[in-house]
């Protein structure tokens, strides 16, 4: 969050005080670096710049429009995994051949709208998708263009919710039973597979695991002597919640995919969600009521697990940080929660947060990937506002839905 810095007490979001956009807004609502996001995807593409990738951005990340129209300026494809996330990715501008759409549970609606479409990839993830698709394409007279998408049984020491690379996880082939629907490929005249895929989790903080998994897919490569236009390697970079998380060494991984390219000789493509917009958001709250409990003290903000979900879901860390910084110290412990009518509607614990009142205003951090798009309209809460600063100014870019029209709908 390099673009988030205090400057005489205030929280600044590059040339803008973040108090100011507060005191113009009704909270909570989420709030983008512009200058971030555009200078996380070209250090992303400066990394990997020997290698040429196609860059194809997880929309499910984040799904707003300006977001997805800026990456797409810059050069990014999109990766989805809905007819919703394509339709949405085709309207921000990015081209049909820089899109890639993977997801187990792909309907025949959502295959034929791709089609149509005339996407660069779908990545297949069952034998039965293949064979759906291979029937669609015998009906319209094509061949259609397909990745296989691999699950090579790795660990990517990873959340459990996030994992998705172990033989125990819903997404993608085993190794085993692609090789046996591979070996039978000509009776299906209809589709060609051109690429195959593998995403084995996210939140990533280490190179050990991709390593394993490029020697696995090298092997499998080899064995079935598969001539291939593209490798999709997925994504999953970690980014840093906590000062205790130690970032995966881009570099290095470059240098292996680098080498794993010159052996095949085909694409590389990749899927990088939460390392391209996850330090270029905050979600800007306000402290409704400060409670007074037994052990600590509770701070009731006006987001609630509704609006942000990681940390209910996923029991993620987020640092909460004030809008105005003092010298002065709570006396008790803190926990900072949300309206939501549930348990888990809870934010983070300190011991020695700053002092802070009622009406005065925080930010948790890190919120720019799979905060917005995990939102939701429970407690029949609309979903929230969300705002871009750039320069020295900043816009609004998607409004606050409205409530009477979220409770006539």
């Amino acid at each position: 969050m390099s673009h988030f810095k205090y400057f005489r007490e205030k929280l600044f979001i590059e040339n803008t005080s973040v108090l100011h956009i507060a005191k113009k807004n009704k909270t909570p609502f989420y709030l983008y670096s512009e200058k971030q996001i555009k200078e996380n995807y070209l250090n992303f593409v400066k990394t990997f710049k020997d290698i040429n990738p196609l860059i194809c951005f997880a929309a499910k990340a984040n799904t707003n429009i300006t977001i997805l129209k800026m990456l797409g300026r810059l050069g990014s494809g999109a990766d989805v995994v809905s007819g919703g996330e394509l339709l949405k990715a085709l309207k921000a501008g990015i081209k049909p051949n820089k899109i890639v759409f993977s997801g187990v549970g792909k309907t025949e609606e959502e295959l034929k709208l791709a089609i149509r479409k005339k996407i660069l990839l779908i990545n297949v993830e069952s034998e039965s998708e293949a064979v759906l698709i291979n029937k669609i394409g015998k009906k319209i007279n094509r061949i259609i263009s397909i990745g296989f998408r691999l699950n090579p049984n790795v660990d990517a020491k990873t959340h459990k919710k996030i994992s998705t690379g172990k033989a125990e996880n819903k997404f993608g082939v085993s190794i085993k039973n692609f090789s046996a629907f591979y070996k039978g490929i000509k009776k299906y005249k209809n589709i060609k597979i051109d690429a195959l895929s593998v995403h084995i989790g996210s939140q990533i903080l280490s190179d050990a695991p991709y390593k394993k998994v490029l020697g696995i897919l090298l092997k499998v490569i080899r064995d079935l002597n598969i001539k291939l236009k593209y490798m999709d390697l997925g994504g999953g970079f970690g980014i840093r919640y906590g000062k205790k998380d130690k970032l995966i060494n881009l570099n290095n991984y470059a240098r292996l995919v680098y080498n794993f390219k010159k052996k095949l000789g085909c694409s590389i493509i990749f899927e990088p969600g939460r390392s391209l917009v996850g330090n270029t958001g905050i979600l800007v709250s306000k402290i409704q009521y400060i409670k007074k409990g037994l052990n600590k003290n509770f701070i009731i903000i006006d987001a609630g697990m509704n609006d942000f979900m990681r940390i209910a879901l996923y029991d993620a860390s987020h640092n909460i940080i004030p809008i105005v910084k003092t010298n002065k110290k709570n006396q008790a412990p803190i926990e900072f929660v949300g309206p939501i009518c549930e348990t888990s509607c809870k934010f983070a614990k300190y011991k020695n947060y700053q002092k802070i009142e009622e009406g005065d205003f925080v930010a948790i951090t890190d919120v720019g990937a799979y905060g917005s798009s995990l939102s939701s309209n429970y407690n029949t809460k609309p979903l929230i506002a969300e705002i871009l600063a750039g320069k020295n100014n900043f816009k609004i870019i998607k409004k606050k839905q409205d409530l009477l029209k979220l409770i006539n709908s």
